[in-house]
């Protein structure tokens, strides 16, 4: 296996990430919901998460390709961290890469007490990854009896029934 490389996405590169989420999030929504009109998720919502105080955004390299993208909000002071955003390029489906990327993600934050992320009911797929392959738990159900404290912008489809995932992780006692 060749390693992962966490290249961390400079200003100029920011529209390129952009278009890279935007893309990924597209072929699920298609694949439910068939072709429809306007993004997925737009630009400004993915500015929100890469402009927030805490992000590290990173395009995910392996072999000196890119492969996909990730934005991460980081809290060092609670433990208490969050995944906002995760692609693979569609090419890259199905061979475990985005399992081994969030093995490098732990492994690369190894303080943490615990993650978060979000996924839209309709994501099969990100459930399956999330609950099975990662360990998240789902902790919470969006639906409009119970919204969201903040919920994506625009027109996103099934954007009022949304899962809340967690992963409690053990924290190892330091030897000192």
């Amino acid at each position: 296996m060749t390693d992962l490389l966490f290249v961390p996405v400079s200003e100029r590169q920011r529209p390129q990430f952009i278009r890279g989420v935007q893309s990924a999030f597209a072929l699920a929504a298609r694949a439910e919901f068939g072709d429809g009109d306007g993004e997925v998720i737009s630009a400004e919502d993915i500015a929100e998460s890469l402009d927030n105080a805490n992000a590290q955004t990173f395009f995910i390299e392996r072999d000196g390709a890119n492969v996909g993208g990730i934005c991460l909000q980081i809290d060092h002071a609670s433990g208490r961290n969050s995944l906002d955003l995760l692609y693979i390029a569609p090419a890259q489906h199905g061979k475990g890469l985005g399992t081994q990327v969030w093995q490098a993600v732990e492994a690369r934050y190894p303080d943490a007490k615990v993650w978060e992320t979000h996924t839209p009911y309709f994501e099969k797929r990100n459930i399956h990854f999330y609950v099975n392959k990662c360990g998240f738990h789902i902790v919470e159900f969006y639906t409009p009896q119970h919204p969201a404290p903040h919920t994506p912008g625009g027109d996103v489809p099934g954007g009022d029934y949304f899962f809340r995932f967690e992963k409690q992780m053990r924290q190892h006692r330091r030897l000192g």
